[in-house]
């Protein structure tokens, strides 16, 4: 991938995303589910959310809300493609417990906040375990695991083009 920087092409050989939620990060092999944990999905990591807030993790364009607001998609400036999966069986919710912010086609920039979550309801009825998976062929990603995260501050995921 490149970028023009002041007339010159730069060659964009990774990328950096933050948490998008605040809570606990820890491997996608964690997640009870082994739709995500055998990496069926992707490789990536999953957060165990104290705050019901979820923000974008990187720049780019929302490529895919479900109607039922529990999974969104996202596609980066770099064209590499994220899915992030509040909850497990969240899908049976049918949107209740959650508000979307943003609609498919938008523009969005770290931090901008995406979907709110009742936790308190949902993790009445479901799982609130929340994957992030990277569905594009990458190179090689680097996880950073096992800690607290603050939304749209903590650096968790290099993905190497």
């Amino acid at each position: 991938m490149f970028k023009k920087l002041f007339g010159k092409e730069e060659k964009i050989d990774h990328e950096v995303l933050v948490s998008p939620m605040t809570g606990e990060v820890v491997d996608v092999t964690e997640v009870p589910d082994p739709t995500f944990s055998e990496k069926m999905m992707g490789d990536g990591i999953a957060f165990k959310p104290t705050d019901g807030e979820v923000v974008a993790p990187i720049g780019g364009e929302i490529v895919n809300l479900f109607p039922t607001k529990h999974a969104i998609g996202i596609k980066s400036k770099a064209g590499v493609e994220y899915l992030i999966h509040i909850g497990l069986d969240t899908v049976m919710l049918d949107g209740e417990g959650f508000t979307a912010h943003v609609s498919q086609g938008d523009k969005v920039n770290v931090g901008d906040k995406l979907i709110t979550v009742d936790l308190d309801f949902v993790s009445g009825k479901a799982k609130t375990i929340t994957p992030l998976v990277i569905t594009s062929d990458v190179g090689s990603i680097e996880k950073d695991i096992n800690k607290s995260v603050v939304k749209g501050e903590t650096e968790i995921l290099t993905v190497h083009l």
